[in-house]
């Protein structure tokens, strides 16, 4: 055997602990609002509740039933009820009991051919997702009436609504969402209605027909980020396009412009943005001025600044986890141990414990402090 043939496999691991149930990739992991307590949904079909704050983790349950890679879900604000969606478009909703340490089903739903995304919102009992036919579904938790109540369907895009998220309103009388498209438009709902309160189209955005991929807010401002590099910010009290860039423009492969990660920071008045390049582009949310860009050898895959701080974690394609100092740019963590790409993280205990999903199908527990 020839010298250059010897394969190295990297196996340096600095994790806390894992969690390796999953038999596929895992492409989701989200925590549980007041205890620590995770699900992580794979391509073996199912969706696994287990905690963090154990070495090794506590298995707590099975949320068996999908038929199809289970890829996005989330836990309701008091962490009653948590959602799982799979690739054939089934969701199911359970219950919890026992103070989170048993989980009954609740309700399912069978509306769509895919699920692309399913958001909860921040403070009352709905989630909505998005479908590969360009839908906008909402639906109510009722426990009064022990059931999932549809609020909305709409159907504005024309092709696959990639996004989206709740804005919080003054009361419960009021339930927006905005979402995203392929099709290049934004679409604000009123959710009680069905009405849309306004629709940007690519004429709103200079003639530029970009397939939104990513959406984040922060209070009345909205950050949409492109399949082609285009970074747009919305005023969502007016429906105005604010400010309009292209984030990157030398690059060998088109595939690479793709925006696939964007988190606000608040405090620090600082937007992030991750592309499939590697390039981590850090904006001050005043003049949408580029302050400075970090760069990592693989695809971006989620950034999430810690609790409004200028705190940023980030995953990547490279099997690593990293958490940044956003202001100066240091490295001030680099989690190793995956042997494929980091799909989803979520971060506890402000940012001094990180949990993974990774493409190899373990999930990692990184202490960073």
């Amino acid at each position: 055997m020839e010298d250059d043939d010897v394969l190295e496999i990297d196996i340096s691991n600095n994790s806390w602990t894992y969690f390796d149930r999953h038999t596929d990739s895992i492409f989701t992991i989200f925590k549980h609002p007041t205890l620590p307590m995770v699900v992580t949904g794979g391509g073996d079909n199912t969706a696994y509740l287990w905690t963090t704050h154990t070495q090794p983790p506590r298995f707590v349950g099975e949320l068996a039933g999908h038929k199809e890679s289970v890829i996005a879900g989330g836990f309701t604000a008091k962490g009653e009820f948590v959602i799982t969606a799979d690739m054939n478009g089934y969701i199911q909703v359970h219950k919890a009991t026992k103070g989170g340490e048993k989980w009954v089903k609740f309700g399912d739903l069978e509306e769509v051919e895919e699920v692309l995304f399913v958001t909860v919102h921040p403070s009352l009992p709905y989630f909505a997702f998005g479908a590969n036919d360009g839908s906008v579904w909402v639906y109510q938790i009722d426990k009064d009436s022990k059931s999932l109540v549809q609020i909305m369907s709409g159907f504005s895009h024309s092709l696959e609504c990639n996004g989206g998220v709740f804005i919080e309103g003054k009361d419960e009388n009021e339930l927006t969402l905005v979402t995203i498209s392929e099709d290049g438009t934004v679409a604000n709902w009123n959710c009680f209605t069905g009405v849309v309160n306004y629709k940007l189209t690519p004429e709103d955005f200079k003639n530029i027909e970009s397939p939104w991929v990513t959406i984040k807010v922060l209070k009345n401002v909205l950050a949409v980020g492109a399949r082609d590099g285009q970074l747009s910010i919305i005023n969502n009290d007016s429906g105005k396009v604010v400010h309009s860039f292209k984030t990157l423009e030398d690059v060998d492969d088109i595939a690479e412009l793709s925006i696939e990660a964007i988190s606000w920071s608040g405090s620090a008045n600082l937007l992030a943005v991750g592309l499939v390049s590697g390039d981590v582009l850090l904006f001050e949310s005043q003049q949408w001025r580029l302050r400075r860009t970090i760069k990592v050898d693989d695809a971006i895959t989620k950034l999430e600044f810690v609790e409004d701080s200028p705190i940023l974690i980030g995953s990547s394609m490279n099997g690593k986890i990293y958490k940044w100092d956003a202001r100066t740019g240091a490295e001030l963590f680099a989690g190793v141990g995956h042997n494929m790409g980091v799909l989803d993280f979520t971060v506890f205990e402000h940012g001094s414990k990180l949990v993974t999903a990774g493409d190899e199908g373990v999930s990692l527990i990184f202490k960073t402090d």
